[in-house]
């Protein structure tokens, strides 16, 4: 399916401006360019075009919100100034499996001063000498090469930050947190019954003994009623 009807199809009877995330991978670009985006995409944040068989940007429209775009998989080889002409808020790119060969190929990404992750994996670029240093040094604004910064600590998983942005994670911690409140009702609930329990063995116990102690009595009423009569005996026969 080419780019242009794939993104009549992902639209949905929706207007370009309504539009945040747009998917187009796999799709095909006829002659290596940009189709069927427009500037009317005014609210796009998230844009990826995975395998299309892009070989320039040259007619990528103006995005000002975007900020994360991937590109992997493609023919671009340069032509990335574009970049920072028509995105210039991109915080995250993925370039990885492209004809990137030089250092001088991602020259012109250092006028994206927000660019915070830059993936180059797969692309010639990797091969030279110093290749991380040399990046490191030519984007001071790129905090993750690759997945990694210059410690080799690995960047935060991508998703996992959009679902906090989404309030999702927020959602899942707060049923963590009430899984752990039922649990340990379920313990304040199980030590209460025990203690119920004792309640109610401690009660027995009285009962028994208010019951014992009433045998007693009614026994030794009995005892004295008989010595009475004993004595009533005693009368009699004197």
């Amino acid at each position: 399916m080419d780019m242009k009807k794939r993104i009549t199809l992902e639209l949905r009877n929706r207007s370009p401006a309504e539009i945040a995330e747009l998917v187009v991978d796999n799709s095909r670009s006829a002659d290596g360019e940009v189709e069927g985006l427009t500037d009317a995409f005014t609210e796009l944040e998230f844009l990826s075009m995975v395998n299309v068989g892009l070989s320039s940007l040259a007619k990528l429209p103006s995005l000002p919100k975007l900020r994360k775009l991937e590109l992997s998989d493609n023919n671009l080889s340069g032509s990335l100034e574009t970049l920072s002409e028509k995105c210039p808020n991109l915080t995250y790119l993925n370039l990885s499996g492209n004809k990137i060969k030089e250092l001088s190929n991602v020259e012109a990404l250092q006028n994206l001063k927000s660019l915070q992750s830059l993936d180059l994996f797969n692309c010639e670029i990797t091969s030279l000498e110093d290749y991380r240093e040399s990046v490191f040094e030519l984007l001071p604004q790129v905090t993750y090469l690759d997945g990694f910064d210059q410690e080799d600590n690995e960047a935060p998983d991508s998703e996992a930050d959009d679902e906090d942005e989404d309030g999702e994670d927020g959602a899942g911690a707060t049923g963590d947190y009430d899984d752990e409140d039922d649990e340990e009702e379920d313990e304040d609930g199980s030590e209460g019954g025990e203690e119920d329990d004792d309640d109610e063995d401690d009660y027995a116990e009285e009962e028994e003994e208010e019951d014992q102690a009433g045998v007693q009595g009614q026994k030794r009423k009995r005892d004295v009623d008989d010595e009475g009569e004993d004595d009533d005996d005693d009368d009699d026969d004197d």
